[in-house]
């Protein structure tokens, strides 16, 4: 278990979820205590200008783009979309005012999680889990054996596929509710 492949990729992946929350709780905090809690009205528009930004290796991923390596901007998705996220749960706060922006809070919340899966989860563990099976079948064991003895890695890393399939879906919800929570301001707007 010390070695696992859930203490390894699992752990660290729940450790950046729990600081993003505690960033936002410390930086909500903060501007309430300084009284300048009404900039974090603001900050919602600069955590989805961040958000958006993250988009384009997405654009570039689908070929919709093509200039930027697909590495760094994913390395600039998964940061910018991280940042984007404090900024936005810092501008919806710890206080409920109407029910569609805690719906768009929630799907961010899942959507980044989400994505922190993909970030640390998908890509190192299936490469992790094929090399451990490897070494394994390589000192004697047979497939049964090394697939018994390896059981706890292949259930994480099966639970870690099912994710990839569903991170598309949960993205394209967050934007709509994204965007009609905008369209609802716009509209209502005094």
């Amino acid at each position: 278990m010390k070695n696992s492949l859930f203490v390894r990729h699992v752990i660290p992946f729940i450790q950046w979820y729990g600081l993003m929350i505690v960033i936002s709780i410390c930086l909500d905090y903060l501007l309430h205590r300084m009284q300048i809690a009404s900039l974090s009205y603001y900050l919602g528009y600069f955590g989805t200008a961040l958000v958006l930004i993250s988009f384009l290796y997405s654009l570039r991923k689908r070929k919709v783009i093509s200039s930027g390596s697909p590495k760094t901007l994913l390395k600039m998705h998964e940061y910018l979309a991280w940042i984007g996220t404090i900024l936005i749960i810092v501008h919806g706060g710890i206080h409920f005012n109407a029910l569609l922006p805690w719906l768009a809070i929630l799907m961010l919340l899942i959507t980044l999680g989400s994505g922190l899966v993909g970030k640390f989860l998908l890509k190192d563990t299936n490469e992790a889990f094929k090399m451990k099976k490897a070494e394994l079948v390589k000192s004697g064991l047979s497939n049964e054996e090394a697939d018994k003895k390896l059981f706890f890695d292949s259930i994480t890393v099966d639970a870690m596929k099912k994710w990839r399939v569903v991170h598309l879906p949960i993205t394209y919800l967050l934007g709509i509710l994204s965007l009609i929570h905008i369209v609802t301001i716009i509209m209502f707007a005094k």
